[in-house]
């Protein structure tokens, strides 16, 4: 039996901000339980909902100290089984009392450093020896730095083996050297630049990459892009250097939650086979709801995004009138910065008729809005893998993504001439070459409709499950343990 523990800030169902829980929460479930035991640590949040919280069971508690910031703190372990697998929660309320799981950057590095010193110490505790820690994002940086520096005193950690997950390299945990050796207790000697030290700061995602026996991100592109400087943050060079030792696996979605056949949150249930006709009830039906005119032939787009830079809103907000003509409705979901905000606000109650602005995050009405809309709208600054191109397929709605990351992977471009592809692309970050793409789509749209169907159907049948991604996963654990 090959023992794995995925370690992670976040995870679904217990608590969510982002694709990152969504991989934690799908991932362990895929693996054949006969051959492995893979368990999940994250924090015990006060957040967590009380359906899951409630039922925590209490495994043991000790005091640990991390660095002299911190000191001498309780440690509690909490323990759920849930749909076959072992979930640990680190409990601490000094840090994990919370209505949502992040606060401010110090605050942050602080909890972080408690957390990855509190899962190694578990360890020995609970007797469970993993052969592998699958550790995610910065927030579990220091595992790798912890693990092959403090903890090699005892023999109990000699063999365990290390993977370092990038799910988005922008943000790394990045503060002053002085209160990460104090709050962390690593020595100085590791605070260089071959090291944590990164523009005269500490970094953890930088430890954990430098420490980590294998680095892997979430597609193949962003593997490639990551070790240039423009999408490397500062770390491209670390990561050419690692780059024998790197791969990127796209992530899957869950072919249960999303599947239009029998997702109860939508307005009428289709399939591959039935899409023509019924799909476009989910559209009137929408259009109805968000008071959008009323008409089946109209284009509909949707974004659902967080609203910030990385998404390309600045490209939108460039030729937002020429997307949403008259015969085309922009329907958006998603939070963000108040400058996105405001602009979607701002266009929807100029045009009422074609634009709606949802300032939410509503995971129903996503559904509804993957269902009724004809097109999704994807054109992001970078994107490690992204999901809501993989969901539109599933939901017959055709991406149109800038060739980056994840969506450069996924996203076949549409060809007229040799009926090929799965939705459409652009190259550059430019706001024109949007508008040109968006109006190609709807040429097609309204006068290839034929090709338009073939190409919803052939999103409709590509398989972005778990499935594909837990063999590479497999494959890797097999090489990293043997």
């Amino acid at each position: 039996m090959k023992k794995i523990l995925f370690a992670s800030s976040e995870c679904v169902p217990f608590v969510k901000t982002g694709g990152l829980a969504d991989v934690v929460g799908a991932l362990p479930k895929e693996f054949n339980p006969d051959i492995w035991d893979v368990r999940v640590v994250i924090p015990d949040y006060t957040c967590i909902p009380p359906e899951y919280r409630d039922k925590f069971e209490y495994v043991t508690h000790f005091n640990m100290t991390a660095g002299p910031y911190i000191g001498e703190k309780y440690v509690g372990v909490m323990q759920y089984k849930y749909e076959g697998i072992t979930y640990y929660f680190i409990d601490n309320l000094d840090y994990f009392e919370c209505f949502y799981p992040y606060s401010e950057t110090r605050r942050d590095i602080e909890r972080f450093t408690f957390f990855d010193k509190a899962v190694l110490s578990m360890l020995p505790v609970i007797n469970f020896k993993p052969d592998l820690i699958h550790c995610h994002d910065w927030q579990t940086g220091l595992i790798p730095v912890y693990l092959k520096n403090e903890f090699q005193a005892n023999p109990f950690f000699w063999d365990i083996k290390t993977i370092m997950t990038i799910h988005n390299l922008k943000f790394q945990g990045v503060w002053d050297v002085k209160t990460m050796q104090g709050l962390s207790g690593l020595p100085m000697s590791l605070f260089t630049p071959d090291k944590l030290e990164f523009n005269k700061a500490g970094n953890m995602l930088k430890g954990g990459l430098v420490y980590a026996d294998y680095i892997t991100t979430v597609s193949k592109s962003y593997a490639d892009e990551i070790q240039t400087p423009y999408y490397g943050e500062g770390l491209d060079g670390l990561l050419s250097a690692r780059h024998f030792d790197m791969q990127g696996i796209v992530n899957g979605i869950d072919y249960k939650m999303y599947d239009p056949a029998t997702d109860k949150d939508i307005y009428k249930n289709y399939s591959v086979d039935d899409f023509r006709r019924n799909k476009k009830v989910n559209k009137k039906r929408m259009q109805e709801d968000l008071g959008l005119t009323v008409d089946n032939h109209k284009y509909m787009i949707g974004l659902i995004s967080r609203l910030t830079d990385q998404k390309g809103l600045d490209l939108i907000n460039y030729c937002i009138e020429g997307i949403a003509d008259e015969n085309t409705q922009l329907v958006v979901i998603g939070t963000g910065e108040s400058r996105y905000e405001n602009m979607f606000r701002h266009y929807a109650w100029k045009y009422p008729d074609r634009i709606s602005a949802n300032i939410c995050y509503s995971e129903p009405l996503a559904h509804k809005l993957y269902a009724a809309a004809d097109a999704f709208l994807m054109p992001s600054r970078f994107e490690p893998c992204g999901l809501t191109q993989l969901i539109s397929f599933r939901y017959g709605t055709v991406p149109i993504v800038r060739e980056t990351g994840g969506l450069k992977d996924t996203v076949e471009p549409f060809n007229e001439y040799e009926h090929k592809g799965t939705g459409f692309s652009f190259a550059n970050y430019n706001g024109d070459e949007l508008l040109d793409t968006v109006n190609y789509s709807k040429y097609v749209f309204f006068e290839k409709k034929t090709d338009w169907n073939h190409m919803v159907e052939r999103g409709m049948k590509q398989d972005y499950s778990w499935k594909h991604s837990k063999e590479k996963y497999e494959e890797l654990y097999h090489y990293m343990i043997g």
